[in-house]
């Protein structure tokens, strides 16, 4: 039986609460205040904490760096989910601090549920846990956002949250990196894996989905491009041998850039895909064309902890939304019949897929206002996952007019939009810098 420990002030919310709790198998420790919180900690390494943040507000980072003290020495770091009254301000500072996720008052008693499932299943094999535990040597697949943002880089007090910066998502299994796209988030991931590997080789290998500027346009100022003893492989489909070279090439001519790029000293090779089905330093891939102007692709990984599907830019078609009702639990036994040829091959592709990275830019009544440009809304992502029985659903490709706030809601519509159907999905969006962890399953 875990252990849940609950810092909560208000007596109505502990009544509810710990019986609620206790029911799901839970044992439950009851703290008033933070002093006593810690002790408790201390005392019995609880696996969550249930913190109530205006009770620790005046120093929760003090509250926060205590515990993982305290971890160094008892063991792993307790999973913190902070609750409060709900606005931006709080909210950003419970996750600055070190809370894993942040829950508004009055508690959404689903959301919580999923929430306790997923702390429940860490450390048993199962695939999708993201939380600080220490990761299981040579079976750890491990994903790290660098850019999330869509069509133009947008910093700014608004998007701190989420990032400005455009897509880069770093895939390490075991010693193989695998880097999608090379938006400006790549810059940073260059200085990263710089200051990681010291003197040591980098050797990378770089999938391109598209060459629209926001998924190339951080690869002039890849460090790591620019020593010799690293080697960058670069993956894309048509005509990618002279097509992606000629871009890549293009936008680093004078007077755009004052580098060429075959002044780059780092080992760059360029590979044109011919297969939907490959392997990228023994790591499987499938590959499937978008519904994005140009030629998009979207890719598939099959790794130890699970699938990862990265569908960062696609258009989905509308009628899988509209046969959906708002009362509507399941899908329609004869949806797979009408739903165009185009959505069944690619709920095909991402069947059962352990997480996916998929293209959200828009809410419902932004995309009436641009259908034909090659994204899709919150509402669609959502009704294609849980169609494609997909077990944790990224919003991706944040629109850089949308704040922090905005892509908040988003997620608070799409977490909804799952619970209405009672659906296992979890439901986040992208964030740079965050981690996913997904450890491999376990041999009986």
């Amino acid at each position: 039986m875990k252990t849940v420990l609950v810092v909560e002030s208000e007596q109505s919310v502990r009544s509810r609460l710990m019986p609620w709790l206790n029911e799901r198998g839970w044992r439950v420790l009851d703290a008033p205040d933070r002093q006593r919180a810690l002790a408790l900690a201390r005392e019995h390494l609880p696996a969550l904490i249930l913190c109530d943040w205006p009770s620790v507000s005046n120093n929760g980072l003090g509250f926060c760096r205590e515990l993982e003290a305290q971890s160094d020495t008892a063991g792993p770091r307790p999973v913190i989910i902070a609750t409060g009254a709900g606005n931006g301000a709080e909210k950003f500072s419970a996750l600055e601090c070190g809370a894993d996720e942040y829950l508004p008052k009055p508690l959404n008693y689903p959301l919580l549920d999923q929430f306790l499932a997923r702390v429940a299943g860490a450390g048993t094999g199962q695939s999708g846990c993201q939380f600080n535990g220490a990761p299981e040597q040579g079976g750890v697949t491990r994903l790290k956002f660098w850019g999330v943002r869509g069509s133009i880089p947008a910093p700014g007090t608004d998007t701190v949250h989420y990032g400005g910066n455009t897509s880069c998502v770093e895939i390490r299994v075991n010693d193989v990196l695998i880097v999608l796209d090379a938006g400006t988030g790549l810059r940073k991931l260059g200085l990263a894996l710089i200051r990681e590997f010291r003197d040591r080789p980098i050797n990378l290998n770089l999938l391109i989905t598209h060459t629209h500027w926001d998924h190339i346009q951080g690869f002039p100022f890849f460090l790591p491009a620019y020593d010799p003893k690293n080697i960058v492989a670069i993956y894309g489909f048509e005509g990618a041998s002279q097509g992606l070279r000629s871009t890549l090439c293009s936008q680093m001519e004078s007077p755009y850039f004052p580098i060429s790029m075959q002044q780059m000293p780092g080992y760059i090779t360029i590979h044109e895909l011919k297969e939907m089905s490959f392997e990228v330093s023994g790591v499987p891939v499938k590959a499937h064309f978008l519904n994005h102007p140009g030629i998009c692709t979207g890719y598939r990984l099959f790794t130890p902890g699970g699938s990862i599907a990265y569908l960062p830019d696609v258009e989905l078609f509308r009628r899988l939304r509209e046969r959906w009702k708002a009362d509507t639990k399941v899908v329609p036994r004869e949806e797979r019949q009408t739903a165009p040829e185009e959505d069944r091959s690619l709920v095909d592709f991402i069947r059962g897929s352990d997480l996916l990275i998929l293209d959200s830019q828009y809410d419902a009544a932004e995309y009436d206002q641009h259908v034909g440009w090659g994204h899709s809304c919150v509402e669609d992502s959502v009704a294609f996952a849980l169609h494609a029985g997909v077990k944790r659903l990224y919003l991706f490709h944040h629109d850089p007019d949308h704040t922090d706030e905005q892509i908040s809601r988003m997620v608070a519509r799409a977490r909804q939009m799952a619970a209405n159907r009672h659906s296992d999905l979890i439901v986040e969006a992208a964030r740079e810098g965050s981690e996913v962890l997904l450890p491999a399953a376990r041999k009986a």
